[in-house]
Order: structure tokens, then C-alpha cells, then sequence
């Protein structure tokens, strides 16, 4: 799958998503280098923290984010700093992390490769 693909608009009205197993996020996170598991209940979410030399890298960090979150219509929650960014996915219509939020994190990871 390609890059140009992947980023197609996704529509999510298409696609049942749910709230994977506890199981089921362990085993990904287990493949997704650096994202943790932050929060819980329905406030549970995947996170990482991307470093950055100046804010100047990290904003254009952000830009390239929210680039990719408009085309996969799938939001992060940003925290944005001088020299960093924590990037913090779930997926609020299942209340939980679901197979999206994995999916997303893939694509912001593959940013900086």
C-alpha cells in the first residue's frame, strides 16, 4: 500500500469500528515502537512524545500531522512545546482505542522515517 493510498479521505461512516480487548492494545502496542497506553475508562487513549531541536521542526511536526489526521478524518489530541509533541489518539464514538487509532499512529510514525 502506498503512501499516497493510505492517505486517501477516509469515510468512517463506512467502516464499524470498536473498542479493541485490553488484549488486543497490549499486543498492538507491542508493535508501535514508543506509543503507550495513557488515561482510562473512556478517556483511554495511545500516546508517544516525538522530540524535536527547536520549535521551529516541532511545529512543522504539527503541521504534518494534522495533515494526515484531515485526510483520515481521525483527530489526535496535540500537546504541543518548544522542543516537543505529545500525540494522543482514541476513538471517542467507541470509547476506547480502536484499530483506527493504531492505524493513524503507523502513519505519524512513518513521518519521521
Amino acid at each position: 500500500m502506498t503512501m499516497e493510498s493510505m492517505l486517501r479521505k477516509k469515510d468512517w461512516s463506512e467502516v464499524q469500528r470498536r473498542a479493541l480487548t485490553p488484549t488486543e492494545v497490549v499486543t498492538r502496542l507491542s508493535a508501535a515502537p514508543g506509543w503507550q497506553l495513557s488515561g482510562d475508562g473512556a478517556e483511554v487513549a495511545i500516546e508517544k512524545t516525538f522530540r524535536f531541536a527547536n520549535y521551529y521542526e516541532t511545529i512543522s511536526f504539527v503541521n504534518a500531522v494534522a495533515f494526515v489526521a484531515n485526510a483520515q478524518d481521525h483527530h489526535p489530541d496535540l500537546s504541543v512545546h518548544y522542543s516537543r509533541c505529545v500525540v494522543r489518539f482514541n476513538t471517542h464514538d467507541v470509547q476506547g482505542v480502536s484499530s483506527t487509532d493504531f492505524e493513524c499512529a503507523a502513519l505519524i510514525d512513518a513521518l519521521l522515517t
